[in-house]
């Protein structure tokens, strides 16, 4: 992790470096954060740690933490690994600054790309385009349950089953499964001033 000072204070929240002190409210962020979104059942009991270089930011207000972003540095490329915001406290620029202060420390790494996968929130799709991120890429994601899953493996019934699919069966996926998401690669230049 880079970056490990206290950062200056944006409206009435602030950002700066995660603290694993940080863990239980970082958790809580995230979660509610995707709470409404595609990804409401993506939920973790713990923060994950990276085998890389990292910027892993909080946006904290009263001591509670508001926003988190971690970013994953492989060779030339940053990873959005997870960028939330409590619902409480969305449409005030937190996303926005903790990017801001990201990018100088990804620059530091060497990192001249930087990309994230996201599915079809379309405030996040806005936040993202207005960041200066462009799609390059997708593949469908599909969450089937037990009653869509027509086949036994191995004598195990199926109970659900989370899949992913290229994109040239989409609207037959559509058709055929209640829950089926565009997973999006969007990727922008570490050096754009958005």
């Amino acid at each position: 992790m880079v970056g490990a000072g206290t950062m200056p204070r944006v409206g009435t929240w602030g950002i700066r470096a995660y603290d694993p002190r940080d863990e239980e409210l970082w958790l809580r962020c995230r979660v509610l954060s995707f709470l409404h979104s595609c990804y409401y059942d993506d939920v973790l009991v713990a923060k994950p740690r990276y085998d890389c270089p990292s910027v892993e930011l909080v946006a904290v207000d009263g001591g509670i933490v508001v926003g988190v972003l971690d970013v994953a540095v492989r060779d030339d490329l940053a990873t959005i690994e997870t960028i939330a915001v409590h619902p409480d406290h969305q449409a005030q620029g937190i996303a926005t600054g903790l990017l801001d202060h990201a990018l100088p420390r990804l620059r530091e790494l060497g990192a001249t790309d930087l990309d994230a996968w996201t599915r079809e929130d379309k405030s996040a799709l806005r936040w993202y385009a207005a960041q200066g991120f462009v799609e390059s890429e997708y593949y469908i994601h599909v969450h089937a349950t037990g009653d869509e899953v027509t086949q036994t493996i191995g004598g195990l019934a199926v109970a659900g089953a989370f899949l992913h699919a290229d994109g040239a069966g989409e609207n037959d996926l559509r058709a055929q499964f209640d829950r089926v998401y565009r997973c999006r690669r969007l990727v922008r230049a570490v050096a754009l001033q958005a």
